[in-house]
């Protein structure tokens, strides 16, 4: 095999992307790359390293896919549909419908949503579609009952609008009684405290910039490949920051999407948080080209350079206070300190699976197999989170 020759300098996504096309670039993963940096420096890692496979596996509620089913005989004009029992959105066109992961049936029952349709559909096992409409001209029947596969649907796609959260809040509780939460489980009077990221090996954390993550990035999704599509919701660049540009607060977050149908169950999981609800655990990575010095710079945060708040859930405001600042090696650490009392910790992500995704990414990404782009356009760095209070319609337009 002909080696490409190495640049000297700065390095583009075109020199990188050959030399992984003809399997010629130097991967490695989150962990493997932290620890590089560690013993031989920023400037030679930027020379010798082409590309740093990341991963994070958690609760990713703002998740959903579409379906296209087909054409029935007569054909429906479906208005509301059903998945399992589970509401569906039909306003889209005659047989398209999009599922939200957290959509719950009639009852509530937290034990099956959206989400666990999802999965069960990746599993490969067939789910019930009803459907009911007014009839038109065109479309006549006013009602179908039947079942759906993954081998009778013909497209079935993620569409997630936010996902992969750069960096998240920890959560804890000072009140007498126990909460439920997306947080999880908060025992009371600072029993626990919880957190949802997976630090280091977090997409986001390792380009806070978004220097290399944008749209159009191909991505490791769910088991298969997918692409960022835009920026996420509540995608907000206007919290405070390291020196290094790490967000101390939750800041830039992923629309993506990907086909349903190369997915694996390891990495697509319908959850339930106790009494709070369904959500969809997800699978992410995202291999990043080091461009230059300040990509390697960025690629070698630890958790002890990332930072959050634990907030106090006892108050159900928008504004909750401050229990506490702490790192993320901190929190990992099994317990953290609150008002001078050891509060235990634990996490909401899977450090494991994101180990086990950056892992597979590498390999695939060594083997050319897995082709990287380039970002059609960057993320914004001038967006701010606007909340929703009660206006009256002149106040709502200023």
């Amino acid at each position: 095999m002909k080696k490409n020759k190495r640049p000297s300098g700065p390095k583009t996504f075109t020199d990188i992307s050959t030399r992984a096309r003809d399997g010629d670039a130097v991967v490695m993963t989150a962990m493997e790359f932290k620890e590089f940096v560690k013993t031989n420096g920023v400037k030679k890692a930027a020379k010798e390293v082409d590309i740093v496979t990341t991963g994070t596996f958690g609760a990713m509620c703002s998740s959903g896919a579409y379906f296209n089913f087909g054409h029935s005989d007569p054909p429906i004009k479906m208005q509301r549909a059903w998945l399992d029992g589970i509401p569906a959105y039909g306003g889209l066109a005659a047989v398209d419908v999009y599922l939200g992961a957290t959509e719950l049936d009639d009852s509530n029952n937290m034990m099956h949503g959206g989400a666990h349709v999802i999965e069960d559909l990746v599993r490969g096992r067939a789910v019930r579609l009803k459907a009911t409409a007014h009839a038109t001209d065109c479309y006549p029947l006013k009602e179908i009952d039947t079942y759906v596969s993954l081998k009778t649907i013909n497209q079935a796609v993620l569409m997630n609008v936010r996902n992969c959260y750069q960096n998240y809040a920890a959560a804890s509780n000072t009140s007498g009684r126990t909460m439920y939460t997306y947080m999880g489980k908060l025992l009371p009077e600072l029993g626990n405290a919880t957190y949802c990221s997976s630090g280091e090996l977090s997409p986001l954390l390792n380009d806070p910039l978004y220097r290399t993550i944008g749209i159009g990035s191909r991505i490791f999704l769910g088991g298969g490949e997918g692409f960022v599509i835009w920026e996420g919701t509540q995608f907000n660049t206007g919290v405070e920051r390291t020196p290094n540009g790490v967000p101390k607060r939750p800041a830039g977050s992923l629309a993506v999407l990907g086909d349903l149908k190369q997915m694996t169950p390891e990495f697509v999981k319908g959850l339930t948080f106790t009494r709070y609800g369904a959500t969809l655990g997800l699978g992410i990575g995202v291999p990043i080209p080091i461009l230059d010095e300040d990509m390697a710079k960025a690629c070698a945060v630890t958790d002890k350079d990332i930072s959050t708040a634990i907030f106090d859930y006892a108050q159900q405001t928008r504004a909750r206070p401050v229990l506490a600042e702490v790192t993320y090696a901190q929190l990992g650490s099994g317990e953290v300190d609150i008002k001078g009392r050891r509060v235990p910790t634990s996490p909401l992500s899977s450090i494991y699976k994101a180990r086990k995704i950056a892992e597979l990414l590498k390999k695939s990404v060594a083997k050319g197999d897995f082709v990287l782009t380039e970002p059609v356009q960057r993320l914004p760095l001038d967006r701010s989170f606007k909340p929703l209070d009660t206006r009256s319609e002149k106040e709502a337009m200023k």
